[in-house]
């Protein structure tokens, strides 16, 4: 389960990159009934979603030239520029060096062999995000490669995260957890073939898909739609899962929708 207690690998922080912090800010604060904390001029622009006080996602311009509006999840490292270069030893790429941000932490960005976007957080004054897994929150986060197999060695050679598979309806679904403690109970993620996330036929690129959990799919896809943003798989049952969909922002940026089985 995802949650604040950061191991090495964990997620433990999460923003959007938006061409039109505005329009985002509407449409999440609507959708989500996300608070909004600015950071003032002197952090560009960033600024806090949060629910009740405790930050759950976060939001900035878009700043890299030729970028598209995307959603990234950083990963916890106690040692950043270790990371980075186990990240270049992998056949990844260095996106942003190693920077410290005023204190609260050291930030790199990466893209993995197979073209997938993702940070890493070392934390200082700032851990991480303050909630997750509860309502409106991020509760899984989810690689979509053409090699799996491939991705998950690139990943485990990083952070040591161990994998076990699962049958999925016309594939394998690989989940991820952290390197300690109960396997199941380190879970925070999965791998899935490329392609099987935003429907037949759709362009989708290598990334990684952060879950949002809700309390009802379906009123959540009708507030999307109705704010500007666009349905990529329409709400579906998994078993032993639960009720899920693929959604976009107005800007284009990919998420996922979850409400988890209560039996599981």
């Amino acid at each position: 389960m995802l949650g604040t207690d950061f191991r090495t690998g964990s997620p433990n922080w999460l923003d959007l990159a938006s061409p039109d912090t505005g329009t985002a800010l509407s449409f999440y604060t609507g959708v989500f009934g996300w608070d909004f904390l600015a950071l003032g001029p002197e952090a560009g622009g960033y600024g806090f979603f949060q629910i009740g006080g405790k930050t759950v996602a976060a939001l900035g311009p878009l700043t890299e030239e030729g970028a598209s509006s995307a959603w990234m999840l950083h990963f916890c490292t106690p040692d950043v520029q270790a990371t980075t270069e186990a990240v270049k030893a992998g056949g990844g790429t260095v996106r942003v060096e190693p920077t410290d941000v005023m204190g609260e932490g050291v930030l790199a960005q990466f893209t993995d062999p197979q073209g997938a976007e993702f940070a890493c957080w070392q934390p200082g004054k700032t851990a991480g995000l303050d909630l997750a897994s509860a309502v409106n929150t991020l509760v899984w986060a989810e690689l979509h490669v053409p090699d799996p197999v491939a991705g998950i060695a690139f990943y485990g050679g990083l952070f040591g995260w161990r994998s076990a598979e699962m049958q999925a309806p016309g594939m394998t679904y690989r989940v991820l957890s952290t390197a300690d403690g109960d396997q199941e109970e380190a879970s925070f993620g999965g791998v899935a073939p490329q392609g099987e996330g935003a429907g037949a036929g759709s362009n989708e690129v290598p990334r990684w898909v952060p879950y949002f959990h809700v309390a009802d799919v379906d009123a959540t896809v009708a507030a999307i739609r109705g704010s500007g943003g666009s349905v990529l798989m329409p709400a579906a049952d998994v078993p032993e899962v639960g009720r899920m969909a693929w959604t976009a922002d107005p800007a284009g940026a990919v998420f996922a929708l979850l409400t988890p089985d209560p039996r599981m």
